[in-house]
């Protein structure tokens, strides 16, 4: 299970990598979400969604009823006890991350889609706006309507751009986000040895106590 969980965190935290960077690879990638996001798969991927929230919440219970049994004086905790406890917590921190991380890559591709839209919409408002003014020919009554459309079409550009600076900065701050998760994912890492080293003790722990 543990395995599975860094295996679909190091997937995850590939994806948004790739979605920093302008590359190829980024435009299939996209186009690989469009295609899951059509359809019945949104509802397989949050199904598959709340079935890790649950697991995880189940994880999280069982650690808390360990240490309140503890805390309780109904005895002490064994080794095993111990080792098991220890698993429950990892793989409830790897699940809430691996949830964050889709979460983040959810909002990063909504965030990109967005702005093509915006750089298409201000590409074609623009392109208009040029033939407008290159047109000059045309009675009195149709360069103020003319003008009065330049000026409605000046203000959406205005609009759009101001709206795109807004993306853009969301974009820096999902890129932000992505370099703390990259440097939280490596704090889980040495977290994940030292469980690893504690779990090798108990056992050894464990093993000699069963010798007596």
């Amino acid at each position: 299970m543990i395995e599975i969980l860094f295996s679909l965190i190091f997937i995850e935290m590939a994806l948004i990598v790739i979605f920093v960077f302008k590359t190829p690879l980024r435009k299939l990638v996209i186009m690989g979400l469009d295609r899951v996001k059509r359809g019945q798969a949104p509802i397989v991927v949050k199904a598959v969604g709340s079935t890790i929230f649950v697991v995880m919440m189940s994880s999280v219970m069982q650690i808390r009823n360990r240490r309140s049994r503890d805390d309780d004086g109904d005895g002490d905790l064994t080794p095993t006890d111990q080792i098991l406890a220890a698993r429950h917590l990892l793989e409830a921190s790897l699940m809430g991350f691996s949830l964050f991380l889709a979460l983040m890559i959810d909002r990063l591709h909504h965030y990109i889609r967005e702005l093509r839209i915006r750089r298409k919409n201000m590409e074609a408002i623009k392109k208009q706006n040029r033939i407008i003014e290159n047109g000059n020919n045309g009675s009195q009554d149709e360069v103020k309507a003319l003008e009065s459309e330049l000026t409605s079409l000046k203000e959406k550009i205005t609009h759009l751009e101001s709206e795109l600076e807004e993306m853009t900065k969301e974009a820096s701050e999902a890129e932000a986000n992505a370099t703390a998760l990259k440097k939280q994912s490596e704090g889980f890492l040495l977290e994940y040895d030292r469980l690893l080293e504690d779990n090798q003790n108990l056992r050894a722990q464990l093993h000699s106590s069963d010798r007596r």
